[in-house]
């Protein structure tokens, strides 16, 4: 199954002026008007590709983020135009602003290490003393990161965001104010279906004076989940919270030796393993959206999503 997993592409799209290849994503530009993400199957942690590529790991992230992205609309526009294949969105190609807007309603992961340490602001937000690990917030914190281009996302206040200029004082509001909607939104959305959305990340970018939610949302690449059914019982016993998120993966590596530290080599994956990260990839999906899983076909992947985006492209310019 794996040879058929996207590991990488190499398409001249018609129109194509560039492509930019990022961790996971290949996004190809058209005419400086269209972008065509294609979400590969390959798999990053601790901002390190993984050597293996996971089956089926691209149309899960896709077809998440083109439902949650459908069901907030309402709130904002976003950048989609067309979902021609399972692994692919067409959108419009906006100036991405650069930050990341990330939101934690519960102290988890990287806001937990930071707090473990002994550190009670982050990115300029007081976190209140006296919690424990995965412990709710009084209210969802706002925690912003840079958008490198290279390199590390690094921490950013809201203050170091508008005294460096990076986005104006009313885009900002606008990007809080929005940031906050659509987590309620897919807080209500994760809660019907028995699960907690922890925290995730929204991009945005502008066309003119127009902001669009860009990239994809609420999938496990982006955001952590909790199942609500024992939360509570599990945070009183001091148990660890059973979550469907990436999260595994970094603990398995964490396990065997490797942070992507200097130094560190990524340990073997076996297909075994691979395989697992599939299905967990999958039982999300399934969870998050309460629909059936329905595995596209990969005997000739490659070629199915050059002929299905050829199609659309013809189409749309």
């Amino acid at each position: 199954m794996q040879s058929n997993a996207i590991k990488e592409t190499n398409f001249t799209f018609p129109g194509q002026v560039s492509v930019y290849k990022g961790k996971v994503r290949d996004v190809y530009n058209i005419n400086q008007e269209l972008l065509v993400m294609v979400v590969s199957d390959r798999i990053s942690a601790f901002d390190v590709v993984l050597p293996k590529a996971i089956p089926f790991k691209g149309q899960v992230l896709n077809q998440i983020a083109s439902k949650f992205l459908k069901a907030t609309e309402d709130i904002l526009p976003n950048w989609v135009i067309d979902v021609p294949d399972p692994s692919v969105t067409i959108g419009r190609k906006c100036e991405p602003f650069k930050v990341e807007m990330v939101i934690r309603g519960y102290l988890s992961g990287h806001a937990w290490r930071e707090y473990r340490d002994g550190k009670r602001v982050l990115c300029g937000v007081t976190m209140p003393d006296g919690l424990k690990e995965n412990d709710k917030f009084p209210e969802p914190i706002i925690t912003p990161t840079t958008k490198a281009s290279v390199g590390h996302d690094e921490d950013i206040s809201r203050e170091d965001i508008l005294a460096k200029g990076i986005v104006s004082e009313e885009d900002y509001n606008k990007l809080e104010d929005y940031t906050r909607k659509i987590y309620q939104r897919g807080t209500e959305i994760a809660a019907d279906k028995g699960l907690i959305l922890v925290d995730t990340k929204y991009e945005f970018g502008k066309v003119g004076n127009q902001i669009y939610l860009i990239d994809e949302i609420h999938t496990p690449d982006s955001s952590r989940y909790f199942y609500k059914d024992g939360y509570e019982e599990r945070q009183n016993k001091g148990e660890k919270q059973r979550q469907l998120s990436k999260e595994f993966v970094r603990e398995w590596l964490i396990e065997n030796g490797f942070q992507g530290k200097d130094g560190q080599k990524v340990p073997e994956m076996t297909n075994d393993f691979v395989n697992q990260i599939s299905e967990r990839y999958i039982e999300l999906y399934e969870h998050i959206t309460g629909d059936k899983f329905v595995k596209s076909d990969v005997s000739d992947v490659l070629r199915r999503v050059e002929e299905n985006v050829n199609k659309a492209i013809t189409q749309l310019v």
